[in-house]
C-alpha cells in the first residue's frame, strides 16, 4: 500500500497497537483524528469507509483510515481478528 498524506499533515509521532476484536464484535460507525494504516494479523475483518464498497480483509492484507473519514465497518469475522495499526498523530494527540 503506497498513501499520500495531505501536505498540511504535521507528523509527529507514529503508535503502534497490536489490536484484537473477538469473534462476531464491530467497532462501530468511527472517525480518526489522524490516518492509521494497518495489516491483518490473524482472522478476518469487513473493512468499509461510507460511501465506498465494502472489503473483507484476511492475514496479510492492508489498510487505510483516512484523517476524518468516517469508517462504517471495522467488523470482525466468526474467528476473531487481529491486527496491527499504525497511527500517525500530530504533536498533542
Amino acid at each position: 500500500m503506497d498513501v499520500r498524506l495531505p501536505k498540511t499533515t504535521r507528523l509527529d509521532r507514529i503508535e503502534v497497537r497490536r489490536i484484537r476484536i473477538l469473534p462476531g464484535h464491530a467497532a462501530g460507525l468511527h472517525v480518526h483524528n489522524g490516518s492509521v494504516l494497518g495489516s491483518i494479523v490473524e482472522g478476518s475483518v469487513v473493512y468499509q469507509v461510507e460511501g465506498e464498497q465494502r472489503s473483507v480483509l484476511g492475514p496479510g492484507e492492508v489498510f487505510h483510515e483516512p484523517e476524518g473519514a468516517r469508517i462504517a465497518r471495522f467488523d470482525a469475522g466468526d474467528e476473531g481478528v487481529t491486527f496491527l495499526a499504525h497511527f500517525l498523530l500530530s504533536a498533542g494527540q
